[in-house]
């Protein structure tokens, strides 16, 4: 009889040495409490599902830390306020005075590129009143 070749197993495109090299190295760099939790609540990096399931761990135990870095838009507004520390009143209000006219002139392109054609009624009456209930009607859900 011929013998088949076993197809490798991978997973996310890493061989099983791969992902071990791996879970070695990112868990070197996590701090010691983690790397002793990770060892008394039994992940180890030998056996197929055991290297995944640290891999998987290891990932969850790294993100928040990298959901910690601010976004760039938190980073403009910080850079935002320490600049107008150093701004005179004059100063910062010229400034928002020339960016509101800035707004008005690109608002005032956009109406003239996209045209609103269909006009909008609001009925702010008080005489409506609301939709009136049938007693003895419920609706199933």
């Amino acid at each position: 009889m011929a013998t088949q070749k076993r197809q490798k197993r991978s997973f996310s495109g890493l061989s099983y040495r791969a992902i071990q090299r791996s879970n070695t190295t990112r868990k070197s760099q996590l701090p010691q409490e983690q790397q002793t939790w990770l060892k008394e609540n039994s992940y180890k990096n030998v056996g197929w599902d055991n290297v995944i399931k640290l891999y998987q761990k290891i990932e969850q135990l790294i993100a928040p830390s990298e959901a910690d870095e601010p976004s760039l838009e938190d980073l403009f507004l910080q850079a935002d306020r320490i600049g107008q520390k150093y701004q005179t009143d004059a100063e910062i209000a010229a400034f928002n005075q020339q960016l509101s006219a800035e707004v008005n002139a690109i608002s005032d392109m956009v109406d003239q590129q996209f045209p609103e054609v269909e006009l909008e009624v609001v009925d702010y009456s008080t005489n409506r009143s609301a939709p009136k209930k049938k007693p003895g009607l419920r609706r199933r859900r």
